[in-house]
């Protein structure tokens, strides 16, 4: 029976990734911290299926402790995804997010060498890695410009783990993954406010969403499909970089109107501007080439947009209906 370690295992990818390995027949380990242990709210991604993983309580910010858990688990595949994921443009949280997000990545590549070298490691990249691109779509090939210290620290990961690729000839991948969705998507980030929003509407229990640029365009896909596609990478010949995408772009105001027209409700009725959470539409815009995933990997953006949506509408829904 093969063994993993998933670092942000009750987030949206940990948690999908956690199921997807159990019906492999993986044992499936996981790294959360102590507050996350005394949440149960906070597992509640991994709620169906906490009787069959094990948890090991540590802190991605003190290799002493990422080593005594890797030590003991001696997994076979080591999935990094937790990462601080709000992309701060103002700088506040510089420190914390490159402390959390790259030096992790560090501790842990040093302690597969030293512990056990064999161990495949794979890493989730970002878009943002991109920044401000000079073409559109972007492929494994386009230069790096990231715009955001979330950003910087993703793409300092990236170089970090080829140079181990590279040096201590480690099977170690990044996956360039572009905005995924899916009914366990994080309450701050704006897919899920719309939806969440909506659903409360529809029911007499909210008036407005306020909101930024409508026109902002995203390469939105689908969070299990996305979770196939990592670990499809540690199972490959050779190790490599992928970017995993759809390729196509959406907007707010799309993503919107798909929301709205499904509960029977005219988004414009309730949707009020506001500056702070406006974000200018890129000039050349983040979107992904994924063909070389497609080519070596065989993987494939199985769930169409709208269907995507419609999902998570769905879910929030019958989650409102069984609190009520």
């Amino acid at each position: 029976m093969k063994k993993t370690l998933i670092t942000g295992i009750t987030g949206q990818d940990g948690s999908y990734l956690a199921e997807f390995l159990l019906e492999k027949g993986y044992e499936v380990h996981g790294i959360v911290r102590k507050e996350t242990l005394e949440n149960t709210e906070k597992l509640c991604n991994i709620d169906a299926v906490l009787d069959q993983l094990i948890l090991h309580e540590g802190c991605l910010a003190d290799r002493h402790s990422l080593y005594k858990i890797f030590s003991k688990v001696k997994p076979d595949e080591c999935y990094h995804l937790a990462a601080s994921s709000f992309v701060s443009y103002s700088f506040d949280d510089e420190f914390f997010i490159m402390n959390n997000n790259f030096n992790s990545t560090h501790y842990l590549l040093s302690t597969i060498v030293e512990v056990n070298s064999k161990c495949k490691f794979f890493f989730a990249g970002s878009s943002e890695m991109f920044g401000e691109p000079s073409v559109t779509p972007q492929t494994e090939t386009t230069p790096f410009n990231p715009k955001s210290m979330y950003g910087i620290s993703k793409v300092s990961s990236y170089y970090l783990i080829k140079n181990y690729r590279e040096k201590e000839k480690l099977f170690a991948c990044t996956g360039i993954m572009y905005n995924h969705e899916s009914p366990r998507r994080g309450k701050h980030f704006v897919t899920k406010k719309i939806i969440a929003s909506a659903v409360r509407i529809k029911k007499g229990l909210q008036n407005e969403i306020y909101l930024g640029n409508l026109d902002a365009k995203r390469d939105w896909g689908y969070a299990p499909s996305y979770v196939n596609a990592i670990w499809m990478m540690l199972q490959h010949d050779v190790p490599d970089d992928y970017i995993i995408a759809t390729g196509k772009l959406h907007s707010v105001r799309e993503f919107l109107e798909i929301v709205f027209t499904y509960l029977d409700l005219d988004f414009q009725k309730y949707v009020k501007h506001d500056s702070q959470f406006f974000r200018a539409s890129e000039l050349i815009p983040l979107c992904g080439n994924s063909a070389k995933a497609q080519e070596h990997l065989g993987w494939h953006n199985m769930t169409p947009f709208k269907e995507m949506v419609k999902n998570m509408i769905d879910v929030e829904l019958d989650q409102y209906n069984k609190t009520r």
